[in-house]
């Protein structure tokens, strides 16, 4: 494995620098519950009876729902992976805490490396894969998605989940292509703008603005894919299945003023969050 820049530029140093120091209570508070830490959003029916009950109990209520609607985007990308066998090795591409590469350890039983260029990240996931007693197999690395220093075709899948809007995808997905086996197979779960509607939306903006990202038209993922000898097999829009989650979000304590501005964007047609799986060819 040959050594690499992990920040290549001062955007992504500040990338890096806003997740060093990232302790958002709707991360860790979700994590918290069964010790998967995410950093994605959630799919699927809200049971709204968490609503109900005694007061001094409302916020855990919650707490709990919104981590099973995220454990349920996790598991329903990494069923997206295909064929996958102990002796594979999985790469999660911008692995945050570590939450979806420890799942799909303990799913498939392979080899699983996630990498981050937030240190704090990468330092913490490792913890998590000691304290499960899987670091033999789970391992985090500060690594660059764009650059990874791995070696070529050594990966039977890969996956983004809500990390694409951060870099250039021309790069992401020929360093993906690279990596991936022939046959292999790339998902990712993203939030794109919609072509159809135009330039990005007012909401669109808010987002990149709040997370310091750069959220990219629906268009250039397939265009890219294109580009890297990445033939889509399954595209989903969860546009949907995830509207639910945010109308929880933004009626629990763990609100972050961001919620209006994804209700907005998903409502008005503006923003898609979409899962597409790949083949590498």
């Amino acid at each position: 494995m040959r050594s690499v820049t992990i920040t290549q530029s001062d955007y992504q140093r500040s990338v890096a620098d806003y997740w060093n120091t990232e302790k958002n209570p709707v991360n860790l508070r979700l994590g918290e519950v069964d010790g998967i830490y995410h950093h994605h959003y959630g799919i699927g029916d809200v049971d709204w009876s968490v609503l109900e009950g005694p007061k001094e109990t409302r916020d855990e209520r919650m707490t709990r729902e919104l981590h099973r609607l995220e454990s349920a985007q996790s598991d329903f990308l990494l069923s997206h992976l295909g064929e996958i066998k102990p002796h594979h090795r999985l790469l999660d591409a911008g692995s945050g805490r570590g939450g979806s590469s420890l799942v799909a350890n303990l799913r498939y039983g392979c080899h699983v490396d996630g990498i981050s260029i937030s240190e704090s990240q990468v330092d913490f996931a490792n913890e998590q894969a000691k304290l499960r007693g899987v670091d033999d197999r789970v391992r985090f690395h500060l690594r660059n998605m764009l650059d990874t220093g791995f070696e070529s075709g050594s990966y039977q899948a890969i996956w983004n989940n809500e990390s694409t809007m951060y870099v250039e995808l021309a790069l992401l997905f020929r360093e993906h292509s690279r990596l991936l086996a022939r046959g292999g197979r790339y998902v990712t779960i993203t939030g794109c703008y919609n072509d159809a509607y135009g330039l990005p939306s007012k909401a669109i903006s808010q987002i990149n603005a709040h997370y310091i990202c750069d959220i990219h038209p629906r268009s250039q993922y397939f265009r890219e894919m294109a580009n890297n000898r990445l033939v889509p097999v399954s595209v989903v829009d969860l546009t949907a299945a995830t509207i639910p989650y945010w109308e929880l979000r933004a009626k629990s304590h763990l609100v972050t003023g961001i919620e209006e501005a994804f209700l907005n964007a998903y409502k008005n047609g503006s923003f898609q969050y979409l899962l597409i799986a790949a083949d590498r060819v």
